[in-house]
């Protein structure tokens, strides 16, 4: 990794760090003001949710098979798995990155529960 893609790896792990799930203020570093996400639990949740009291678990989590896709001068699109340490669940996530006058910000993000592990590039897990 270089660079930027870099930058915004540590930004992944830092959206799905306990210390940072657990604290509003901290997750509030984070999300972009106009945030919303479609959980693996398949509903809506919005940024004003979380400014809420919307708590979100202290998991231990990792990444694999990260991956950045640039969409522009100001925005990139990330995909990866994580493994939940926690729970032993797998999901396949993404996520929208804008870049903001106050850095990278997390505009999107998706998470979707899977069966495999160690999906790569060009298997769709399909039969």
């Amino acid at each position: 990794m270089k660079g930027l893609e870099e930058e915004i790896y540590a930004l992944e792990c830092r959206h799905i760090s306990p210390d940072v799930r657990t604290s509003p203020a901290k997750l509030g570093e984070v999300l972009d003001d106009e945030f919303y996400e479609f959980g693996s639990s398949g509903g809506l949740i919005l940024r004003s949710e979380y400014d809420k009291d919307h708590p979100l678990s202290p998991d231990h989590m990792e990444i694999s098979d990260f991956r950045m896709h640039p969409l522009g001068n100001d925005a990139v699109l990330t995909t990866y798995r994580i493994e939940n340490k926690t729970t032993g669940r797998n999901t396949n996530r993404s996520s929208v990155w804008k870049k903001r006058d106050t850095g990278w910000r997390l505009f999107f993000h998706q998470g979707t529960v899977a069966e495999r592990q160690g999906l790569r590039r060009g298997d769709t897990g399909y039969k």
